[in-house]
């Protein structure tokens, strides 16, 4: 019957929903980093303000087109398309994938009222996780990981030889845009201020190594760590290019930085560099002992993003950094532009001799116990089919 169903879909094009499901990835990330930008470029928003109206786009597509998929599988579908489902309800069946769209559908979705009553109750957030915030993100981040596991399934329901070209693209380009989400709830921690302070490597030790890692394993791809951290890279510099090419003023006081363009979101750190070494581990090591394995990781994602990352701090703060390209110069427009911080590290924020050598082996004890879970979590990636 697998074999059956194997063939069956491998005989078929990417169902339309997965399609809906990368589109409604992209939607959502595109409205996330132009509502962060339009935050510290303009100020205040309502609800239907065009980036959240890029976001809840997103949400709709992802929730129409998996409940439609749901639906008609539930009470039309064949016995062979019932077969390659998951049940939940008693009544309704549906690939994992599709329900994750759904639930993160409903999650967006009712946070959207709430995000607007916080608004008008509180003000201006001042950080990225409020409480309406959070709801969304949970909301987003099961969307998206709807798209990577709808993307995924594609591959693991046939032979490494029947993968096409486009279901391994779809899967990288989901990768990544979950990437780039998960970059963004931890951003608060991860801006280039923090470049010289160990909890910067604590957290990304913490947030992706287990995403990576996983990626790694479940992929068909041999490089798809590495390939998925360069999805997220230029993702993450397009909107750096892209966003200061349009007007944008403030429109909340108090203004210190008058600014007549778009505040551009972070410049991505250098994610490629320690993806290129877990790729190379995943396949040299696929025979070690997995917490011999996860020592290797966990310690060389430290070690190569210290490497790359903190010089590249130095590089951001400098006056070579300066324009367009790395987009440096934006500023909130209620931060005053002449702080003699804007552009040199904090001198209490900053860790050296015995405190940066204690916070690093902090950092590459969390990242091993992230590799680890990622282990587990790539290994069960591999196994979903429907």
């Amino acid at each position: 019957m697998a074999n059956s169903i194997s063939f069956s879909l491998a005989s078929q094009r990417t169902p339309t929903y997965v399609y809906a499901s990368v589109f409604a990835s992209l939607s959502i990330i595109i409205g996330l980093i132009w509502d962060i930008s339009w935050h510290t470029s303009i100020g205040r928003d309502g609800l239907f303000s065009p980036p959240h109206l890029a976001i809840y786009l997103g949400a709709v597509i992802a929730g129409v087109f998996s409940g439609f998929k749901v639906l008609k599988i539930s009470f039309a579908g064949t016995d062979l398309e019932k077969a390659s489902t998951v049940r939940f309800w008693g009544i309704f069946r549906g690939s994992l994938g599709a329900l994750f769209c759904i639930w993160g559908a409903f999650a967006m979705l009712t946070s959207a009222p709430f995000d607007d009553w916080w608004h008008n109750t509180y003000g201006l957030d001042v950080e990225i996780l409020s409480p309406p915030h959070t709801v969304l993100a949970l909301g987003i981040m099961m969307i998206q990981f709807g798209a990577v596991i709808s993307t995924l399934s594609q591959q693991n329901q046939m032979r490494e030889d029947q993968v096409d070209s486009i279901r391994k693209l779809l899967f990288m380009i989901t990768s990544g845009l979950l990437l780039v989400s998960l970059f963004t709830i931890s951003s608060e921690f991860l801006e280039r201020h923090d470049m010289h302070h160990s909890s910067f490597y604590q957290v990304a030790g913490l947030v992706f190594p287990v995403y990576l890692v996983a990626i790694g394993k479940a992929s068909k791809l041999k490089w798809a760590a590495t390939i998925t951290a360069f999805v997220y890279s230029i993702t993450m510099a397009l909107f750096v290019w892209i966003l200061p090419l349009f007007p944008a003023e403030p429109l909340l006081g108090p203004i210190r930085n008058h600014i007549t363009h778009y505040q551009s979101f972070h410049f991505p750190i250098l994610l490629v560099f320690p993806a290129i070494l877990i790729d190379y581990l995943l396949f040299r090591g696929v025979s070690w002992n997995k917490w011999l394995l996860s020592v290797a990781l966990g310690t060389g994602f430290v070690l190569v993003l210290l490497t790359v990352q903190w010089p590249f701090g130095d590089f951001l703060m400098s006056p070579y950094a300066r324009n367009w390209f790395f987009g440096v110069e934006s500023w909130y427009f209620g931060n005053t532009p002449d702080w003699e911080y804007r552009y040199a590290f904090l001198p209490w924020h900053s860790h050296s001799g015995f405190n940066l050598v204690k916070g690093v082996s902090i950092a590459i004890g969390i990242a091993i116990l992230s590799v680890r879970l990622g282990l587990v979590w790539g290994k069960w990636m591999t196994k979903v089919k429907r």
